[in-house]
Parts: C-alpha cells; sequence; structure tokens
C-alpha cells in the first residue's frame, strides 16, 4: 500500500508539473487542436499535483488516511465516467482518453485493493 501511494504521488506531481508549465504540450503530443486557455489545464495539472501531495502523506499510514485515497480513488471513477459522456456528446476529442490510462484506468485495481483491506480492517472507521 505505500509503494502504491508513493508512486501515485510521484506521478501525479510530475504530471501536474508537466502540465502547468507545458499546457499545451499533450495537446500537440496527441494532435488535439491547442487550447484557447490554458489556465484551465493549468489548473488541472495543480489539482493532481496536490492530490500527490495527498498521497504522499497517506503513504505513511494507508489505513488511517483511507478517506485520501478515497477520494482519489473517487476521482479515478469519475474523470473517465466524464470523459466517457463528453465524448458521446461530441464534446470530447477520443485523444483525450490518452490521459485516462496513466492519471486513472491503471490506479483502479491498486486503490481499491487499499479500500477494500479498509473495508475488511477498520470497517470504515474513521478513527481507526
Amino acid at each position: 500500500m505505500t509503494r502504491v501511494l508513493q508512486a501515485a504521488a510521484i506521478y501525479n506531481v510530475i504530471w501536474g508539473a508537466w502540465v502547468g508549465l507545458f499546457p499545451q504540450h499533450f495537446f500537440h503530443l496527441t494532435g488535439m487542436t491547442p487550447l484557447n486557455h490554458p489556465m484551465i489545464w493549468q489548473g488541472m495539472g495543480m489539482v493532481i499535483g496536490v492530490y500527490g501531495l495527498g498521497y504522499w502523506w497517506a503513504s505513511y499510514n494507508p489505513i488511517r488516511h483511507w478517506p485520501i485515497v478515497a477520494v482519489g480513488f473517487l476521482g479515478k471513477i469519475l474523470g473517465p465516467a466524464g470523459f466517457v459522456f463528453n465524448y458521446l456528446t461530441g464534446a470530447a476529442p477520443a485523444e483525450f482518453a490518452y490521459t485516462l490510462i496513466t492519471n486513472d484506468l491503471i490506479w483502479w485495481i491498486p486503490f481499491g485493493a487499499i479500500l477494500l483491506h479498509v473495508h475488511r480492517t477498520t470497517q470504515w472507521n474513521l478513527r481507526a
């Protein structure tokens, strides 16, 4: 659990810095139209980077800090759900799905396993 959260923390901080410092780079890599307002994408990078700090702190005691893991897991579920909705309505290009692979999908099983362990050991007790 500790190594998973530390890996997620490092990934999130790097991804957040990349998006914050080079907001158009992902769009150039994927061939998508550059953003008119990169500040919004940079804000997304800031949020992802801050999640990284939370994952790092949660790595010290994942059982005790399970709400941070749960919030991250929820984001990793809702992000792809939002993409699917926007893709189906024509608001998001298919190329945007590349972000989902490393930002969300690869973390479903490890984060889910941590939360399953929390459920089995604490029954979601916030005072564990």
